[in-house]
């Protein structure tokens, strides 16, 4: 291979005793030496003695292999046409076998010559024994040559010219006509060559040389046909440019301020190379492969294939480990579930209330001033049972109405979520594991089939620093980078016009605009790339751009760690990506990206922002711990948020600000610091089917933009600087105008079907300009109300839900609001069922049962209307009237709590609340039924009474209802009532 190794006689330096015990093919201890003493005597050899003695036997073949950390490694080491072999990246790191990777660089080094195996057979043998019998040209003073352009002039087929120490200026452009090999003497820097050379030849290798540009011109290098091999060489100052169907392989090269031009290469392989100092792009790969290929093409692609992979296996799809309570520049592991920090409860007792100001309102005594009345005891159960029955006297003890209170659903794959203790984890459902970048390529034959691709250029295990550009694909141009350093430039990666890069297992930090940069229909896979440290996006995609992102680690960004606009799409799954100063995945300017399975937490802004109109489908990933809002939806961003876990946020879990849309749809909102989802009156998404526990204010919030609450937090939503070059670009004007059946158009905000509980504060709470729907939600156990409507002068619609179990009063309306209340099951909370001071109320057909306050509480100057609803209060009054009020209570039927309560209660000569039809049940023992049942008797108002007064029988045993003979039922309860017992007896009246 080199001149040290192969110059020297076979076993020349073997001491003649041994001869024979190589030559009978005996076994070393039939030689009568130690194995330790064979591998010493070995140890001499060079390398075609090594060879032979392998052939030996089975012994001394694995003889030979076991000097891999001694021999072998000497011999790699010396050869001055290699270096290191993890050179320039991880010099100080062994290889796996140094006799494998000297083998590499041999067979390698012997490409140039395989086209003479493709010779016709009639010149086969002149050609071979001119390979046997090639000279050796020396060129340099005392030499057979002055010059190299002389040494050329006289050269033949595969000769080889060696250039002795000294500077080498050629005056002219060098044209090579015939195969020859250029190889510089001694050590690499020695010789010097400034010269212009165009290969017309089909090949040439040039090994240990410095290059420079001649004087009339910056190319170094070109060819237009041929294949050109560089082995240790040295660039400096000037251009290579190799055009297709022509090839080159690089390898053990430093390229200082050159540039690589490859035009239509159908595959050039640049390995274990150097690029620092460029004043432009250290690499430019330009137009499609070219069809028209070469002698050299399939050589190069057996030899890429026969050489060890950066493609993960089941083995070695490994990650490094990740320590969360540090920002170091590590891999983190992929693990199945979430602890807890050692950090106070979001939602626990001990943490501070809300302040008077803040988003949770004040908390009151246990009677406010406007009556709202507040249990100071412990939670009440989770389960579907009135409380009456809790320190009771026996005698006080009234009856039971059987209902049915909705608690929390499963999530999560079927488990429950209880409070976030410190130091307990979160089981992660398989749909939220992280997967591996051999589970994905496995899953996506497409990932797979563009991981094992090769085509244009590749890229392998080289060093790109210091410069302004690292490698720049476009015009359908192809290039694949595996294993490569991308630091301290302005940027490591363009892709653009139509162009496809595949990047595999690359480092890129400290570049000083985006990592990795597509525009204009780039696309390709990235895939297991460490991109963190750098100055804006870690990836940006622009432009129509639709690349398929897998299993990165992107973090620590100064910026976002993904950025998709002006109409760029991709496919965003399995990444890692936190601890980025701005959103971890920013999508604007009708940037519409597939977002799945990605872990995004840490972040010191949002999670995943969405805004300027962008769009994307955000599933199944988990994103925990942002400062914060986990996702951030504002200025017509119209996403779809869907099957997502977003968790422990120091501030909100959904944020959708100013003219925020989109479909929040399934996710699992939990342990946020503040809102499970916060929102302004001016947006106008769609959220249902989330279950949002146990975060630290309300579980969902409407604020009005008057109150100043549109301002992003902490500068989080500021505009990230999206030009190419610093430069403002109004992508408004590229925009696509496409229609998306994933996103149903509506024209009010909509809060449905919703498990909401456990909230820090009200589970739903509401100041808005703007009309809003509340529909069919479970709304159970917050810390404060079930719902607070402080401000709504549109109508706030709340239909058919099931509020329950609430610290304070199941809805509470303050003054001036519209609100309609309809078909509602508000059942066992601390305070009031409902309590109102608004001015336009409607409370019609809900099921107001169980609650410790009254069952309605009508506040002075409100105007409500009371229509067909099933109200009992357990320990006070029905309903309660509070000063002058003006109210319509008609057609309902309520029940007496306590013996030594009133139905109804209200001030004398109010004359603007109107009774009409309403049934009073109150409480009354029996002495017909033996002491052994309770009786709730009719009893109508005067003036009102119905012909036929029933009386509402219930056995006592264990305060429930036994055998009903009748169901009583309405579909205005939607579920809520469960049954009832009637039977006829005769009138009893009873006055209030």
């Amino acid at each position: 291979m080199c001149g040290h190794c192969c110059s020297t006689p076979l076993l020349d330096q073997v001491p003649a005793s041994l001869i024979p015990c190589l030559d009978s093919k005996v076994t070393m201890e039939a030689g009568g030496l130690p194995l330790e003493l064979w591998r010493m005597i070995l140890a001499y050899l060079h390398l075609p003695d090594l060879g032979r003695c392998s052939l030996v036997c089975r012994a001394w073949y694995e003889l030979i292999l076991s000097l891999d950390s001694t021999r072998w490694r000497q011999l790699c080491l010396d050869c001055i046409e290699c270096r290191h072999p993890n050179w320039p990246n991880q010099p100080n790191v062994e290889p796996e076998s140094w006799r494998e990777a000297f083998k590499q660089h041999y067979l390698a080094s012997k490409t140039w010559t395989k086209n003479a195996l493709d010779l016709e057979s009639s010149i086969c043998f002149s050609l071979f024994r001119r390979r046997r019998e090639r000279r050796t040209l020396s060129v340099g003073p005392g030499h057979e040559f002055d010059s190299l352009g002389s040494a050329l002039a006289m050269a033949s087929l595969y000769d080889r010219i060696v250039l002795f120490p000294g500077v080498y200026e050629e005056q002219g452009e060098i044209i090579l006509k015939v195969p020859v090999e250029i190889v510089g003497h001694g050590k690499l820097g020695e010789v010097a060559l400034l010269a212009s050379i165009d290969q017309h030849c089909s090949t040439t290798r040039l090994c240990n040389l410095v290059f420079m540009p001649a004087w009339f011109s910056p190319f170094m290098f070109k060819t237009t046909s041929g294949h050109v091999q560089f082995d240790n060489c040295n660039f400096e100052n000037g251009h290579i440019q190799i055009h297709g169907p022509g090839t080159c392989q690089v390898k053990f090269c430093t390229f200082k301020n050159t540039h690589v031009f490859l035009h239509n290469v159908p595959l050039c392989v640049l390995e274990n190379c150097e690029f620092v100092g460029s004043e432009n792009n250290s690499v430019t790969v330009e137009g499609h492969p070219s069809a028209d290929k070469n002698w050299a093409y399939k050589y190069l692609l057996g030899l890429i294939k026969s050489s060890p992979s950066v493609l993960p296996t089941e083995n070695s799809d490994s990650l490094m480990s990740l320590d969360l309570e540090s920002r170091d520049q590590a891999w983190s592991p992929r693990t199945c579930d979430i602890v807890i920090e050692g950090s106070q409860s979001p939602t626990s007792p001990t943490s501070s209330s809300p302040k008077p100001g803040s988003k949770a309102g004040s908390q009151e005594a246990e009677v406010g001033s406007d009556g709202e009345r507040v249990a100071q005891t412990p939670d009440s159960s989770d389960g579907g049972l009135s409380p009456s029955g809790e320190d009771e006297d026996e005698d006080q003890l009234m009856y039971r109405l059987s209902y049915q209170v909705q608690g929390p659903r499963p999530v999560l794959g079927g488990s429950f979520l209880g409070p976030p203790l410190p130091g307990a984890s979160i089981q992660l459902p398989s749909c939220l594991v992280l997967n591996s970048l051999q589970q994905e390529l496995q899953k996506d034959k497409e990932a797979m089939a563009l991981a094992s691709s090769v085509q244009g250029c590749l890229i392998r295990k080289c060093l790109f620093r210091d410069g302004k550009g690292g490698v720049f694909v476009c015009s359908y141009g192809r290039a694949k980078m595996e294993g490569n350093i991308f630091r301290n430039l302005t940027y490591a990666v363009r892709c653009i016009h139509n162009s496809k890069i595949v990047m595999l297992r690359n480092d890129i930090h400290r570049c000083r605009a985006s990592g990795i940069f597509l525009r204009l229909e780039g696309g390709g896979l990235i895939a297991g790339n460490n991109i963190y440290h750098n100055a804006e996006a870690g990836v940006d995609i622009r432009k129509k751009s639709d690349p398929l992102i897998l299993c990165n680690q992107i973090h620590h960004g100064l910026r976002s760690g993904i950025v998709v606009l002006g109409n760029g799409k991709g496919i965003i799954r399995s990444n890692q990506i936190f601890s980025n100063k701005e959103a971890g995945i920013y999508i604007l300017y009708h940037g519409n990206p597939i977002v799945s399975g990605n872990h995004i937490f840490k972040g010191r802004a949002a999670g995943i922002a969405v805004n300027e109109n962008g769009k994307g489908l955000i599933t199944e990933n988990v994103i925990r711990e942002n400062q914060w809002g986990g996702v951030d939806i504002r200025r017509g961003g119209v996403p779809v948020l869907r099957s997502n876990l977003i968790c422990f946020g120091y501030s909100d879990g959904v944020v959708v600000g100013e003219e925020g849309k989109g479909l929040i749809e399934g996710n699992t909102i939990y342990a946020n610091k503040g809102c499970g989802v916060w929102m302004m009156s001016s947006s106008l998404p769609h959220v249902t089917s989330n279950h949002v526990s146990y975060n630290g204010l309300y579980g969902v919030a409407m604020f009005s933009q008057k109150d100043g609450s549109g301002e992003f937090p902490g500068g989080h939503g500021a505009q990230e600087n999206f030009s190419e070059d610093g430069d403002a670009i109004l992508w408004e004007t590229e925009l696509e105008k496409d229609d998306d059946p994933l996103r149903r158009p509506i024209t009010i905000a909509l809060v449905e079907s919703n498990s909401i509980n456990h909230n820090g504060a009200s589970g739903l709470y509401v100041q808005s300009s703007e009309a809003l729907h509340i529909i069919t939600n479970v709304i159970h156990a917050n810390g404060d109300r079930g719902i607070t409507v402080a401000q709504s002068s549109q109508l706030t619609r709340v239909a058919n839900n099931s509020i329950s179990c609430n610290r304070q009063s199941g809805v509470k309306v303050e003054a001036q609001c519209k609100v309609e209340l309809r078909g509602n099951g508000i059942y066992d909370n601390r305070g009031h069922g409902i309590i109102t001071k608004g001015d336009s109320t409607i409370v019609i057909e809900n099921d107001i049962i169980g609650n410790r306050g009254s069952g309605l509480q009508l506040l002075p100057r409100s105007d409500t209307k009371v229509i067909k609803n099933r109200i009992h209060s357990f320990r006070a009054y029905g309903i309660a009237v509070r000063g002058r009020t003006k109210a319509l209570v008609q057609e309902n039927i309520i029940f007496q709590g306590k013996t030594n309560k009133t139905i109804f209660q209200q001030v004398s000569n109010n004359h603007e609340c109107i009774m009409k039809n309403n049934k009073f049940l109150v409480f009354k023992k029996n002495s017909t039924l033996g002491g052994l049942s309770l009786a709730l008797v009719y009893a109508g108002v005067p003036g009102q009474l119905d012909a036929g007064p029933a009386l509402l029988t219930f056995p006592r045993h264990h305060g429930r209802t036994q055998n009903p003979r009748t169901t009583l039922s309405s579909s205005r309860f939607q579920g809520h009532v469960s049954s009832m017992s009637w039977e006829k007896r005769p009138t009893v009246w009873l006055l209030l």
